[in-house]
């Protein structure tokens, strides 16, 4: 007779299986995308959900994935944010990507990535829901970082798709150095410009921005420190979204042992019960991410 540690077994298996299905598609996946991007630079005629142009590459990018993500056995669900809704792809977890974050970075050949999202829910999903995510970064090389069953590991992906662990156990330092805070600084609220400015009198802290999320989230998770895409005076929700960016993000660097923040609480504690819906964006180490609260807090 089953039991019902015999079926939690199965749901732990089954689980595991998806996810490693959903990496090695990913990791298959990501050569193809890198290469085809130099002759994807122009925008397209239609606007994503967002209301934003993409470029051909994202649309590119997210169709490779489609394909791939959408025939594993186990993915019942795939999401991008270039899609307005989600696509039933078959029976099981729901999978969200971000095909091509810092898309903007192709025409001065700057850094990009993309991100996936793991949620054992129908979308959109809650930050409890999460059960893996991931991000690929079209760097010099191409490195993967997952986090799943409470470990940061990163690998890198080959020419061909295969994909080796390089760190295990992936760990935030505990001297942060970099920091990196999104938007006009024009369009700052007043506590964000008042800690930017402190973290700048800090000797030790150095600024990476480079107009990717995700290129500057693994800065942070390299040399440990922040990297914010925060609430502006003219977009209080900031500009991510948090079923392809917050919660992924936040979960990977909390995983890692670090924090992240909406501004008053965990990403992971965000509910918004809209699939594009977007969120302000804290994360790194602890101290840094709490100054950041401490500050927003003055204003309540």
């Amino acid at each position: 007779m089953a039991t019902d540690d015999d079926a939690t077994s199965d749901r732990v298996n089954s689980v595991d299986r998806v996810f490693k299905k959903v990496l090695d598609a990913v990791a298959k996946t990501a050569p193809e995308i890198r290469e085809g991007l130099p002759t994807r630079r122009a925008k397209v005629e239609t606007e994503n959900p967002s209301g934003e142009t993409p470029l051909a590459a994202d649309v590119y990018a997210d169709e490779l994935l489609c394909e791939r993500i959408g025939d594993i056995e186990g993915v019942g669900t795939y999401a991008s944010e270039e899609r307005p809704e989600a696509q039933t792809v078959g029976s099981g977890l729901s999978v969200c990507v971000d095909p091509l974050d810092g898309s903007s970075n192709l025409k001065p050949n700057n850094t990009m990535g993309t991100i996936v999202a793991i949620y054992d829910s129908p979308l959109p999903a809650t930050g409890d829901d999460i059960l893996a995510a991931a991000y690929v970064l079209f760097g010099p090389t191409m490195t993967m970082i997952t986090a799943y069953d409470d470990t940061v590991t990163e690998y890198v992906i080959q020419d061909d798709g295969t994909y080796q662990a390089i760190r295990v156990d992936v760990t935030l330092p505990d001297d942060p150095t970099v920091y990196g805070f999104g938007g006009r600084v024009a369009d700052w609220v007043d506590e964000i410009t008042e800690y930017v400015r402190e973290i700048e009198s800090d000797p030790s802290m150095k600024l990476r921005y480079g107009g990717a999320m995700i290129g500057d989230v693994n800065q942070v998770l390299t040399y440990g420190g922040i990297f914010a895409y925060p609430t502006l005076a003219d977009a209080p929700e900031g500009k991510l979204r948090i079923q392809f960016e917050g919660y992924p993000v936040g979960y990977i660097v909390e995983t890692a042992g670090g924090a992240s923040s909406d501004g008053h609480q965990s990403l992971l504690a965000v509910e918004k019960d809209d699939l594009h819906a977007r969120t302000p964006v804290y994360v790194g180490n602890e101290s840094l991410v709490d100054g950041v609260e401490a500050h927003l807090s003055d204003d309540d």
